[in-house]
């Protein structure tokens, strides 16, 4: 759970801590006090995008904090990826978050004590929180949310049904583009095929090899310089080793070495140091008898042919015609020849190629539709049990006459999706399969089953989404869910129902309630009430725990506007005291 959120410098909040704790938090206060800045904060702290305007002029910059507190899967999961990111969890196993937003809008994330990218927060708040504003009731009114919703509700096992489908699909596409492009290109592509096979052809004849240009030009330097190579190779190993044009009388540097190294050795005794420099002299004789060893054989392969120096110059030139078209040099030449090959596998538009890739989109189409088939029976399976589990929601929200379906419907062939057949039918096929997913509400016995957007008031509305969490948590989910307002539109019995069902909800779930009706704030298990400051040249707002004798002052102000009413007051207190029975029930 989130254990305390800070804000700092966001709105009209300059500063303040919320204490939260496990079970329902409900967060009140007077219209334009900052209650929508809590939310705004959480949604910075966990990867939302920054707004500079919302930055206070002083101190020129927002802070959010947040101490992560998880256990079970969601701690295993959110501590790994944070440890794999470069973060530490605290040594109490909690994880903390920061996001800094300027007033020039530059943004920084801190998790786990290391500065991140935002979205290693997305990350983060994805696997542990999931907010429900006004602003979800109108997405929920979408076709495509209502069905990734009953894809939600289906479960992990139609989850990887999905993903099969939209792989298949994926790969389904993408060649019915290729083959369609090279039908609609034959032309064009066949003329450029042509330029690269000529290029090939001429490549293949020269046959050039990785590093031959550089070889050639060093042999060419060896084959026009062979006497002068001969001849100064030839005097070196004569001063070092003699040879057979040496004079008699005249010492090789052998010879010298050897003679050094023996008059050394014998005063060897009378002074070690002269015994080490003889060893140093034998070492430099023996390296200079590998010089002549190594100068002989230079001197057996050097070679002054004028035929071969010729081949050497007509194979530069052969290669020259091709470094001049196709690279700078011939490792150049052989890379464009390799590029060249993987670009006429992909220009072949051979009838025989045309064939295959028909064939291909033919089996690729049989697999879409046996998994859209197979995606569109287990939504109407799922579709069943989600109307039925939304609608035993719905009777405890105070509809008890109301009645929730869920269409799975074919989707007409439009010109934006193709159209295939899929158990028998022609639909629209999309990544999600061919079907429609919609939502309705039968308002009372007798009613036609409307879809949400036409059937639903905005009281019903935000109850049938609370029903459809309350359906979600039974299944799992993040640990904290966020409601900002979603009881708007509502009172009466309906809202003390809504208090209930949240309370519910609290029961597995950490529950933050951004809300205006008392009998849904007397649920809480901490209430916290953001309030206004207009004492000081700039208003500012502050969020204090109320409880007790505050709590019911509270709950007074917002049931009639009489914080200090005694029947106000008494009101409150029964207020509380009904909830209190109810969270024991």
């Amino acid at each position: 759970m989130l254990e305390e959120l800070r804000i700092t410098g966001l709105g009209v909040i300059e500063d303040t801590t919320l204490p939260l704790t496990g079970g329902m938090n409900v967060i009140t206060g007077e219209t334009g006090a900052g209650k929508t800045m809590v939310v705004t904060g959480l949604g910075l702290l966990f990867g939302g995008r920054a707004d500079a305007g919302r930055v206070r002029a002083e101190p020129g910059r927002a802070v959010v904090e947040g101490r992560l507190r998880l256990a079970g899967r969601a701690a295993e999961t959110v501590c790994a990826r944070v440890i794999d990111a470069g973060g530490e969890p605290d040594e109490d196993g909690s994880v903390l978050l920061s996001r800094t937003v300027t007033t020039e809008g530059r943004s920084r994330a801190h998790l786990g004590g290391r500065s991140m990218p935002v979205s290693m927060l997305g990350e983060v708040g994805e696997q542990v929180l999931a907010v429900h504003g006004q602003s979800d009731q109108l997405r929920l009114l979408r076709p495509a949310e209502q069905r990734a919703a009953l894809d939600r509700f289906a479960g992990p096992e139609h989850e990887k049904l999905l993903d099969a489908l939209r792989e298949v699909y994926s790969r389904w596409r993408s060649v019915v583009d290729d083959l369609a492009g090279r039908r609609r290109n034959a032309r064009e592509r066949n003329r450029e095929a042509d330029l690269l096979r000529l290029g090939l052809d001429e490549i293949t004849q020269v046959d050039p090899q990785p590093g031959e240009d550089d070889e050639l030009k060093a042999e060419a330097q060896r084959l026009e310089h062979a006497e002068g190579l001969r001849t100064a190779a030839r005097l070196a190993q004569q001063c070092v080793a003699g040879g057979m044009e040496a004079a008699e009388d005249t010492p090789d540097a052998t010879t010298l070495l050897g003679t050094a190294r023996r008059t050394l050795d014998g005063q060897s005794g009378t002074d070690p140091a002269l015994g080490e420099l003889a060893t140093r002299l034998e070492e430099a004789a023996t390296l200079v008898a590998d010089v002549s060893a190594e100068l002989s054989t230079y001197l057996a392969g050097l070679d002054a042919d004028p035929a071969r120096l010729q081949a050497v110059y007509e194979r530069r030139v052969a290669l020259r015609a091709l470094t001049r078209k196709y690279a700078d040099d011939t490792d150049g030449v052989i890379a464009w020849a390799e590029r060249a090959r993987a670009q006429l596998s992909e220009l072949d538009s051979s009838d025989e190629l045309l064939d295959e890739l028909d064939r291909e989109v033919a089996r690729l189409a049989g697999e879409v539709a046996d998994l859209a088939g197979r995606v569109s029976v287990a939504r109407q399976e799922a579709a069943t049990r989600f109307a039925a589990q939304v609608t035993t929601e719905l009777a405890g929200l105070a509809m008890p006459h109301s009645r929730v379906e869920v269409g799975v419907l074919p989707r007409p062939v439009g010109k934006s999706e193709p159209g295939l057949a899929v158990n028998g039918v022609e639909v629209g096929i999309g990544p999600d399969g061919g079907d429609e997913v919609e939502l309705r509400l039968l308002a009372h016995p007798g009613a036609p089953a409307l879809p949400l957007q036409r059937g639903a008031s905005g009281g019903e509305l935000s109850r049938v989404m609370l029903a459809i969490e309350v359906v979600f948590a039974g299944s799992g989910g993040p640990p904290t869910l966020v409601f900002d307002e979603v009881d708007a539109g509502v009172g009466g019995q309906a809202a003390v129902e809504i208090g209930r069902r949240l309370a519910r909800l609290a029961r597995s779930h950490q529950v933050l309630v951004v809300t205006h009706l008392p009998q849904v704030a007397a649920f809480a298990d901490r209430h916290l009430v953001v309030a206004k400051d207009t004492g000081g040249a700039v208003t500012t707002s502050g969020v204090r725990v109320v409880e007790d004798t505050e709590r019911a002052r509270e709950l007074a102000r917002m049931l009639a506007g009489l914080p200090d009413s005694d029947l106000g007051i008494a009101h409150a207190e029964e207020l509380l005291a009904v909830a209190a029975r109810e969270r024991r029930a």
